[in-house]
Formats: C-alpha cells, structure tokens, sequence
C-alpha cells in the first residue's frame, strides 16, 4: 500500500499482528503501519441536529393567537373584574385572536364573562391544587392548544404551571404568563420563577418582584384598567345609603372598600374615626368588604364606641352607586397592588385619600396621601378632603382599552 493511502475495510497485515498484541485503551490504540491510521476507524459522530425553533415563534402569521386565560374565581374582588375587562377587551379588539377563558364553575367571574361575550369553559375547583381543575385545564390546554396561557392569580398559575408541563409532551409549547396584583414578596423558587412573562399592574410590584430575584426582563408593567362608562352606567343604580342606615340626608360618608384582610389595614381606619369624632361629629364611615377580620374589627369597633358611626356593611356586589353616594373614598392599606377601586372613585367625580402603600401612590397625587398607619393624618386627610374636595379626573393610562392593548403587545412578543 503506498504511504499516505487510507486503509478502506481491512487492515493491513501490521495492523492484524499489532492488534492482537496492543492494549485496548484509546492512548495505545492498534494502527496501520503504513498510513498510521488507528483500527478500527472510530465512528464520525453523526451531525447534531439543529434545534427546532419555539413552536409558539413558528407560528405563522396566518394562524390565529390562540390565548387561554384562566383565573380561580373564587370570590367576586378587583382581580376577577380586571380578568374579566380584559378578556372583553381583547374578544373586541384583538384581530386574529381566538380567546377562552377557564374558571370555576358557577363563579361571578364565569357568569359576568359571559354576558360580556366571552368563551368561557367553567370546571369545578376547590382549595387547592384541585386534581378536578387539574385535569380539565389539562384536557383544554391539550384540545385548544393555545399560544398563550395567562394566569390571572396565585391559584390558577400553579394549576396552569402543572398542566402545562403534562399537556406539552409531545406537543407545542405554550408561553405561561402570570399577572401579579398584589405586592407581597414571593418565595425563592416558586413557581413565578418559572414563568416567560409576569405582568405586574404597578411599578411598587415590579419593584417587590426585582428586590425578590425575579428577572427584570421577565417583568412587564400593564396598569389596570376600567370602563368609564360601564362605571357611569352602573352607578345610577338607585341606592339611598344613609336612609338604610337611619342617617339623615346629607351626612357626611367616609367609604373604604375592601376585603377585611390584614393589608388592607382598616383597623387603621377605625382609629381614624375615633379621632375625628370631635373634629366631625356628623362623619359617619361605612367599610363595604367581608373576610376573616370581621370580628376582630367589629370587637374594634365596640371598644371605641363607634357602633354608631363605624358601619360594617358586608361585601357589596354593585359597588359603584355606594361609591355614588359617598363624600370621600379612602384607602388605609399597608400594601396594596394598585387599588383599582380608587379609579371607579375618579370616574364618578369623588376625592380619594390613601397610605402610601404599594401603589396607590401612582395614582394618587401627593397632597392626598398619608403615611401607612398614622391614623391621625389619615382622619385630617379625610376631613380636609370633605372640607375642600379636589377631585381629578381618571388618567388615560388606568383605561381597560389601554390595559387591553399593552397586554396583547406582550403576548404577540412572545410568538
């Protein structure tokens, strides 16, 4: 075999002498006496396959943005609203977008969704990660096979999170979008570090998630939003307040609306109207929201002798013609996402006064705040605001056609 010629099938005579006699190990391996060619030839590795792009980005233009939104619904609050205001929106606006919206079965959130004009796919769900809930959202994510799958609340994104993971084997992935409303610190490893997309409703929750290890470029600010005009509509329903509470027309009403949790502080606010019954003596205080602290607060209540002005009036599903009927709304929160409640307030044309928690001051100005649980400043507050009301009108950001349009920009970046 002349020098340099590679050996083709059978090695050289040398060769067979050398293999029987040389080690197996690849740093004595046998060769070729004359090419020098190791024996037996190692295998070319075949070729890495190139990856295959991200099924949602190979999308094509022509195919509809298929979204899934799912959200507990467990109970009537601002988030279930902004959900339901989105899904509207976009069922309106968005071109090329095919929409379902999965919640639990028999919820507000489902019925009001609906009405609206929305798909909407209702599962039983209990507390929990409900293995029901699981399975169905598993079989929708499977049926509809969606581009995006956008989770609304804590609940539904560790739902989502699991299903998704046993819903893609084999098939197309899906972006996993998560709106934060609430801006407490997250746990290191959960699962919002696990999503492609967190919309959070205010800078103040941005904040909380970048301070708690979360990607900033994961994080994309959307404010909430309302309809204007849905808020004008609702609020003529005719209510008369101070009638139903034995209070003569024209006396002052001081209004907090929320859930009786321990963020949103109204013990603060309790305390507030004790220190301006002798500023005041005809203020009265209405707080319209149920949960847990009812009787921790009505206990409040009796031990500063406000029964009589410190009105606990439970959760009230049209809350627009009480907010009608107020002077003031105020917000006593230690924490607080956003307070989507302060921009139906700004609708109607009422002054609004709150703590500096969370976000509320991105929507409200800087003279009408005060500091989380000073509730002396907070009863001036409220009494100036009665005295010399200032209200402003709704800024365009905190509009649900703008909240609508952000969102759909982030998904359409996404595929």
């Amino acid at each position: 075999m002349p020098p340099g010629t590679r050996c083709a099938v059978t090695p050289c005579s040398s060769s067979r002498a050398s293999a029987g006699r040389t080690s197996t190990s690849r740093s004595r391996s046998p060769s070729c006496a004359a090419c020098s060619t190791a024996w037996p030839p190692k295998p070319r590795r075949p070729p890495r396959p190139s990856r295959p792009p991200c099924p949602p980005c190979s999308r094509s233009p022509a195919d509809p943005l298929r979204v899934l939104q799912v959200d507990a619904g467990r109970e009537w609050r601002g988030g279930q609203n902004q959900a339901r205001l989105l899904a509207r929106e976009l069922a309106r606006e968005g071109e090329g977008l095919e929409q379902l919206l999965v919640t639990k079965r028999g919820g507000e959130l489902a019925r009001r969704a609906r009405a609206d004009g929305v798909r909407v796919r209702e599962v039983p769900w209990g507390l929990g990660l409900d293995p029901r809930a699981l399975w169905h959202l598993y079989r929708t994510i499977r049926e509809f096979r969606p581009n995006i799958l956008h989770a609304h609340d804590s609940h539904a994104l560790q739902l989502s999170a699991w299903a998704r993971r046993f819903a893609r084997r084999g098939r197309a992935s899906t972006a996993l979008v998560a709106t934060r409303r609430v801006d407490f610190h997250v746990r290191r490893g959960s699962v919002w570090f696990r999503v492609d997309r967190i919309i959070a409703i205010s800078d103040a929750v941005r904040n909380i998630l970048v301070a708690d290890g979360i990607t900033p470029d994961v994080i994309a600010v959307v404010p909430s939003g309302i309809d204007a005009e849905e808020v004008r509509r609702a609020a003529v329903l005719p209510v008369d307040v101070r009638s139903s509470l034995g209070l003569a027309p024209g006396t002052p009403l001081a209004l907090n609306v929320a859930a009786l949790v321990g963020h949103k502080d109204q013990r603060t606010l309790i305390r507030a109207a004790s220190a301006a019954r002798s500023l005041r003596p005809d203020l009265r205080w209405i707080i319209a929201g149920e949960g847990k602290l009812r009787p921790a607060l009505e206990a409040e209540i009796a031990q500063l002798g406000l029964q009589d002005r410190v009105y606990l009036s439970g959760h009230i599903p049209a809350v627009d013609p009480v907010i009608r009927e107020a002077d003031v709304l105020v917000m006593s929160s230690k924490e607080e996402g956003l307070g989507s409640v302060l921009l139906h307030a700004l609708v109607l044309g009422k002054p609004v006064v709150a703590t500096r928690g969370g976000g509320l001051p991105e929507i409200v100005p800087e003279e009408w705040l005060v500091p989380v649980g000073d509730a002396d400043a907070l009863a001036r507050k409220v009494l100036a605001a009665l005295d010399h009301p200032a209200p402003f009108p709704l800024p365009p950001r905190f509009t649900a056609s703008v909240m609508a349009r952000g969102v759909l920009a982030l998904y359409r970046a996404l595929v």
